[in-house]
């Protein structure tokens, strides 16, 4: 595609110059140009920007958020206060003895782990909704673009008719005066 295309169509449907555009608006002009579609995945364009950490955060919130996370911790805490408060501590084996310190210990840190993995996962999700935002204008943009292309094609087509008409009209017009001025051809008067 030349750069005089880009130019054209950034001041015949936006009205700027091609310096002015911003990446979107060149992206759709391209690709209007190019008669490519716009629509991109949402999804796809973020994963492929997504690092390690964040498919990692991703799936550790996923997780954390999950009623396996909730059921399965139930289950590992009541069997650690049953297991220190009953069968070990009858033996006298109990290695973290009611009130449970080591317990919260232990639950206070995987809350100071989780939520900073659940904070990054919220990010990623605030930047995955800011990709969806731009690739939707983008979309927007070019329906906007195409239905000023369509309007510019279907008033091109009403005057082409219009002028068709228009010289029909005046060959009508000079027919009728030629015959007009024919002698003999004038108008019967009834009187």
């Amino acid at each position: 595609m030349t750069n005089t295309r880009l130019k054209d169509l950034a001041a015949r449907y936006l009205n700027k110059s091609v310096d002015t555009l911003a990446e979107e608006e060149q992206r759709v002009l391209r690709q209007i140009a190019e008669h490519r579609p716009t629509s991109r995945d949402a999804g796809a364009v973020a994963e492929e920007q997504a690092t390690f950490g964040d498919r990692t955060a991703d799936k550790v919130a996923a997780f954390g958020g999950s009623w396996t996370f909730i059921i399965l911790f139930s289950v590992v805490l009541a069997g650690w206060m049953l297991l220190n408060s009953g069968a070990l501590a009858w033996l006298g084996l109990s290695f973290d003895p009611y009130p449970f310190i080591f317990l919260n210990l232990i639950l206070s840190t995987i809350a100071a782990i989780q939520a900073p993995i659940i904070m990054m996962s919220q990010n990623r999700q605030a930047d995955k909704d800011r990709v969806a935002a731009g690739l939707d204008y983008e979309v927007n943009l070019r329906a906007e673009i195409e239905i000023l292309r369509l309007h510019a094609k279907i008033d091109d087509v009403i005057l082409a008719r219009l002028d068709a008409m228009s010289a029909q009209q005046e060959a009508l017009i000079a027919e009728v005066r030629a015959l007009a001025a024919q002698p003999g051809s004038a108008p019967e008067t009834r009187g």
